[in-house]
């Protein structure tokens, strides 16, 4: 069972309970109706990432789902909360790439994604022995990654969301979901 591609997708869920808050956060991603199965983080060699829309319109209702899932939930009042997702593909097609999965609070969507970015480029430099200094910030060592010229794509994908100011739960996700067709 190796994936053929994988799309990103994001969303965000508000209600009184937290399950349900959950499930309405699935239903914004479009992903509700599969049996969602957490997975590390390995894009397999040749998997594709293809546009939502595509990758949503192949899923089926229950359908065993493979995903690299990021959460995070809260019930405190305006409190900032992220989940994002981080990706980094090699040049080369036989290699595997890396996704990384992040959760934060008091982070904007650009700083969590750019952490999940990094996170991922850094896991996939390290594996392809790309030498860099882990303390240069990110915008740098991207251009370094990318002029290597074995990364050929680094993104992300991050939703994040204000606490209610009632107090209802708030929970935001960002997944990788694999498509095995």
């Amino acid at each position: 069972m190796i994936p053929k591609y994988f799309f990103l997708t994001k969303g965000v869920g508000k209600h009184k309970d937290r399950l349900q808050s959950f499930e309405l956060a699935l239903r914004n991603a479009g992903i509700q109706h599969c049996n969602l199965v957490n997975v590390s983080s390995i894009v397999p060699p040749g998997c594709k990432l293809i546009p939502r829309e595509k990758g949503l319109a192949m899923l089926k209702p229950g359908q065993i789902t493979f995903v690299v899932l990021a959460r995070n939930e809260t019930n405190e009042p305006h409190r900032l909360i992220a989940a994002s997702i981080g990706v980094a593909l090699p040049a080369d097609e036989n290699q595997y790439g890396y996704l990384s999965e992040y959760h934060s609070f008091g982070e904007t969507d650009e700083v969590a994604g750019d952490y999940a970015e990094d996170l991922a480029a850094t896991m996939l430099a390290t594996t392809m022995g790309i030498p860099f200094d882990p303390e240069t910030a990110w915008d740098e060592r991207k251009q370094l990654f990318k002029a290597s010229g074995l990364i050929i794509k680094t993104t992300n994908i991050t939703q994040s969301a204000t606490g209610d100011k009632n107090g209802l739960w708030t929970t935001v996700v960002a997944a990788a979901v694999f498509i095995l067709e």
